[in-house]
């Protein structure tokens, strides 16, 4: 219990909180047909939880350092548990909206203490271990969720997709307060939540706008209220990050080219890589007829080549430049979207699978790569903060990826169908439409729609993939033992860098528990 203990319990949290972020796309039709829910419903489903584990983590982690570790991951664990009951007892699209968002605090809460809480406990070769477990934990959540989430929609209903989380969380905070050593960071410091608040706002207020532009229209006075409420937002959190003692993020970090091209990367990958599948998902279940568990078997070419890449990534390419691989993924995942952008009226989901299999290739090459280039593009008394940035920008960018080709792919299909016909079906509502609409004109409209979405995602991962190949440059001298090129963290710089990572320093309190 004393040897893995620790990293079985902060694992059952870790794969929770992932779990939830793609288990809930398979389900999507179910809820709405359920809930009577509109489109923007269901993108608030999956981007309520989303923007709050992304505006709430760097707050979170800062909180955890003064109050303790262990006692904010059980607080996360309880309030997830808490948020999933409510998710599963919602009887409206309103307050499942609401119950996503709390669970998206609890998930920060525990995310934002995962790596801390790992780093407290091992040393040496064991922490080595337990970090590629709780690596290979993470990759496995996405992967496992939409087919979980699948069989149990198909099961005993979509409302089991929460309710699941209730007997893991009880076996998390068992193990937790048994098994987990209370630590906190460095002495004197403090919250920034003024920056929490007005990242949040920024975040918040920038999807809300891409998702009030697919409803009104860009140019439409709420969209473009909420547009300038979230820039006042961004210059609120900038004034205020010049002025914090202990900053949310230290801006003088965006003076340096590899750490904005890390970031632009991490930005795009979640976004351009997972940002078009719950509408494919709708799709496939509500115009091609499928189960919910054969929407969540089609996604399995992209989830294998994923996993297998990466494998094939940490054995062979050890040690290459970060920028090649980051910059070669997001070109190869922007390519897998032009290639998924074939669809017609007569399609159905295996004209998408070389895309996905290019998709799964190029998330094979970033995900294992871009938080370790983070890591290296600063020095290691600040890796904690590159660490939680690049993970706050990879849960932003798909939420707003979420919005954007939703909005993209509804206004796309007003071309052929009006404005509120386009909504009803790309929200999953072809059945009330077929006795409106032929089912040609339906198909071709949502495969038109589709098409625009994965083209301007394509185009999205190439720019990005670009960006990153022009600033991610190799530096003329690694400093600390972190080679920048690579991102990849020599042995001298290893126990230093996990130990501050996300966002643990350099001086640790740990106090045993009984």
């Amino acid at each position: 219990m004393r040897t893995w203990g620790p990293l079985t319990a902060v694992c059952l949290g870790t794969f929770m909180l992932l779990l939830d972020v793609t288990i809930v796309l398979v389900a999507l039709p179910d809820m709405a047909r359920a809930m009577d829910a509109s489109l923007s419903d269901l993108q608030w489903v999956v981007d309520g939880y989303a923007l709050a584990l992304a505006a709430l983590l760097l707050g979170a982690g800062a909180a955890a350092d003064i109050l303790g570790r262990h006692r904010v991951h059980v607080a996360g664990v309880v309030l997830f548990a808490a948020a999933s009951l409510l998710c599963g007892l919602a009887s409206g699209p309103e307050t499942l909206v609401a119950a996503r968002a709390v669970q998206g605090v609890g998930a920060a809460a525990m995310f934002a203490t995962t790596l801390p809480l790992l780093g407290s406990v091992y040393q040496g070769r064991q922490r080595s271990v337990a970090l590629g477990v709780w690596g290979a934990v993470s990759g496995a959540a996405a992967a496992v969720g939409p087919v979980l989430g699948g069989l149990l929609t198909e099961g005993p209903g979509w409302r089991w997709i929460f309710y699941v989380n209730l007997p893991v969380s009880l076996v998390a905070v068992w193990l937790t307060l048994k098994a987990v050593p209370e630590s906190r960071g460095t002495r004197g410091m403090r919250v920034d939540w003024a920056g929490t608040a007005t990242f949040a706002a920024f975040a918040g207020g920038t999807t809300y706008a891409v998702v009030r532009a697919g409803e009104d229209g860009w140019t439409a006075s709420a969209t473009l209220a909420s547009f300038g409420l979230a820039a006042l937002a961004l210059v609120c959190f900038v004034l205020v990050e010049r002025r914090a003692a202990h900053p949310l993020l230290d801006l003088s970090l965006l003076r340096r080219p590899a750490f904005v091209g890390v970031m632009v990367g991490a930005l795009a990958f979640n976004g351009v890589a997972f940002g078009v599948t719950p509408y494919l998902s709708i799709w496939m279940q509500t115009l091609l007829g499928m189960s919910p568990v054969r929407g969540g078997l089609t996604l399995l070419p992209m989830t294998v080549a994923a996993m297998v890449t990466a494998i094939l990534v940490g054995k062979l390419l050890h040690g290459a430049p970060a920028r090649l691989t980051i910059g070669g993924g997001l070109f190869l995942i922007g390519s897998g979207c032009f290639c998924q952008a074939v669809l017609d009226a007569g399609s159905d989901w295996t004209a998408l699978v070389p895309g996905f299999v290019l998709v799964g290739i190029g998330t094979g090459f970033v995900a294992p790569t871009v938080a370790g280039a983070a890591l290296a593009a600063v020095e290691p008394a600040r890796a904690g903060m590159a660490g939680g940035a690049v993970n706050t920008v990879r849960q932003l960018g798909f939420a707003l990826g979420v919005a954007v080709f939703g909005t993209v792919a509804t206004s796309r299909m007003t071309d052929t169908l009006p404005h509120d016909a386009s909504h009803t079906l790309a929200g999953g509502g072809a059945a009330a439409l077929r006795g409106v609409f032929p089912e040609h004109t339906l198909r071709s409209a949502f495969a038109s729609g589709l098409d625009t979405a994965l083209v301007v995602a394509g185009c999205t991962g190439v720019a990005a993939a670009v960006l990153v190949l022009a600033l991610v440059r190799p530096p003329r001298a690694a400093a600390a033992g972190v080679t920048e090129a690579t991102g990849e963290v020599t042995a001298e710089a290893s126990e230093q860098v996990t130990e501050s990572a996300a966002p643990a320093l350099s001086e640790e309190r740990v106090t045993p528990r009984p």
